[in-house]
């Protein structure tokens, strides 16, 4: 079997390659290789056309290739709340927080994942257009199956090919200790409108006819995940041995303490509250027609496991 994360150097998707590495799979019976496949929607489409098994990705992005949620379903959290940071070049002088500054600038963001910021925007009040704020993908980043975008983000900041980034924890911590990016936006940890928490979340999704051909292998992903979420609570040091069978040496070195500052979202709970903050999202970006409900969005026969 086959699990796609469309980021790999990076916080972001790290319990679906941990749950790869440390054994969980094997656990429960499931032999799962992991993939890296840039962007998030081409690891939804290749889900959609039976590539691969299961996407390790951001929720709302299933609907790039299961319009109104038809056809898949989310099995668990990864972790809780909309989990990138918006980054800018130092040289702005940014004050945290301060969304003005975006004004005539240039901001990578990959796509799909480029719609939360734009909500965000919208939602604090700004007018993308009008104050013309461009947002678009990040020179570099190439659809294909070797680009972890959060350091091409931070490289393209660098080179002063943008003005700042959306994108994962990884390349916000490479730019910040690089000296040359400053965090203006962390969602997760209060700053933004409150509703932009619940836009989307690393989650764990497969498709209907997997859950109805095999259960029990959807079941087993669930707890794999839960038991990875433990594990690494448990002993947040694992993901630097992780870290150093996959990433290169010096963000090896890094991604156990963007794990641990991550720990408090280490939740495989899908709540009602999310599905109804994403859906609202995700209608509001036209991404969704209708009000979709929750048992058609999330594969609830699977949420005891989520303990």
């Amino acid at each position: 079997m086959k699990l796609a994360v469309p980021d790999l150097i990076s916080p972001s998707y790290f319990p679906a390659a941990a749950a790869v590495e440390l054994g969980f799979f094997r656990e429960e019976g499931l032999d799962v290789a992991l993939e890296l496949i840039y962007p998030v929607d081409n690891c939804y489409r290749q889900l959609r056309d039976g590539a691969i098994d299961f996407v390790g990705g951001s929720a709302h992005s299933a609907l790039a290739a299961f319009p109104e949620w038809n056809g898949a379903k989310l099995l668990c959290a990864q972790s809780q709340g909309m989990y990138w940071f918006l980054v800018v070049h130092r040289d702005l002088g940014a004050r945290r927080g301060d969304l003005s500054i975006l004004k005539g600038r240039t901001i990578g963001a990959a796509p799909w994942v480029d719609m939360g910021l734009r909500r965000l925007l919208i939602e604090a009040g700004h007018d993308p257009e009008r104050e013309r704020i461009t947002i678009a993908p990040v020179p570099g980043a190439f659809v294909g199956k070797s680009v972890n975008f959060g350091l091409t983000a931070a490289k393209a900041l660098k080179e002063r090919k943008i003005d700042g980034f959306w994108g994962n924890g990884m390349g916000a911590e490479v730019a910040v200790r690089g000296g040359y990016g400053t965090v203006l936006i962390d969602v997760r940890r209060g700053d933004g409108p409150k509703p932009c928490f619940n836009y989307t979340m690393a989650a764990i999704a497969t498709t209907d006819a997997l859950i109805r051909r095999s259960p029990e292998l959807a079941a087993g992903a669930v707890r794999a995940i839960v038991k990875t979420l433990r594990a690494l609570k448990e002993d947040v040091s694992r993901a630097t041995t992780i870290g150093r069978k996959l990433f290169p040496a010096a963000e090896a070195e890094i991604i156990a303490e963007l794990i641990r500052r991550d720990l408090p979202y280490y939740d495989a709970t899908i709540s009602e509250s999310f599905v109804a903050g994403m859906n609202g999202f995700a209608r509001d970006m036209g991404a969704l027609k209708r009000d979709v409900p929750y048992a058609q969005v999330v594969a609830t026969q699977f949420s005891d496991f989520w303990a």
